[in-house]
């Protein structure tokens, strides 16, 4: 069976849990991003989405499930930190993950690098690897389809300068997408509860990625401390 076409029928209509947590963050850490992992696969998850070599490799012993994976790193050139370059990308080939997940919006690259010869190089590097375009607007997912990503997500609408007074989830978003676009549209960013996911799936999303709303503690406890306090 083509690999590529497995993957895509393990995830459809299911919910992909985003097991992440940065350096400052409390749960930082291979080993607890990796039962985090298995606790989501309990739960039904039916995919991963993780940063870094370290926490794909330590998952991928974890659970059995296809792993969305990406490396967040700074480039003092760039604005992009979601797999920038060629670097991460093997880093996530070579921790294992399934799909490599790309900053495919319209800013500059580091070294000024275009998306259209990043997307080719990882075609002839790494031809069994899915490729997931991260994007903030419609236009970047038509044209993230155009130079052959396999699947685009709609994670980084409202986090661009451009994106920042967007309502999130910004299900309207992901309609349009579907609507426009041949490839699955993967719908992620703010989405919180149940009703969501089941919105975004009737708006005609693939498949829905659900991470600090499950993943973060501190930002669920927020959310809950924050509304108690609405009414004092």
């Amino acid at each position: 069976m083509n690999r590529k076409k497995e993957i895509t029928d393990i995830i459809r209509t299911g919910l992909i849990v985003s097991c992440q947590a940065l350096s400052h963050e409390p749960l930082h850490s291979s080993f607890i991003m990796a039962k985090m992992s298995l606790a989501a696969y309990e739960g039904g998850a039916v995919c991963i989405r993780a940063n870094s070599y370290e926490d794909i490799k330590a998952i991928k012993e974890e659970v059995d499930l296809p792993i969305i994976g990406l490396v967040k790193r700074d480039y003092d050139d760039s604005p992009i930190y979601i797999t920038p370059t060629m670097r991460e990308v093997r880093e996530v080939a070579e921790a294992g993950a399934e799909v490599v997940a790309i900053d495919a919006t319209h800013r500059i690259r580091p070294k000024g690098e275009l998306l259209v010869d990043m997307v080719k190089q990882i075609k002839t590097a790494f031809p069994s690897l899915y490729m997931m375009a991260d994007v903030a607007t419609l236009e970047e997912a038509i044209y993230a389809e155009s130079i052959g990503f396999d699947l685009v997500s709609s994670t980084l609408n409202g986090y661009t300068e451009y994106t920042m007074t967007s309502v999130l989830p910004n299900l309207d978003l992901v309609e349009a997408m579907t609507q426009s676009l041949s490839i699955p549209v993967i719908a992620e960013g703010g989405i919180w509860d149940y009703q969501d996911t089941r919105k975004a799936l009737e708006k005609g999303a693939y498949a829905v990625v659900v991470g600090t709303a499950i993943t973060r503690p501190q930002e669920i406890t927020k959310k809950f401390v924050s509304a108690m306090k609405e009414l004092l």
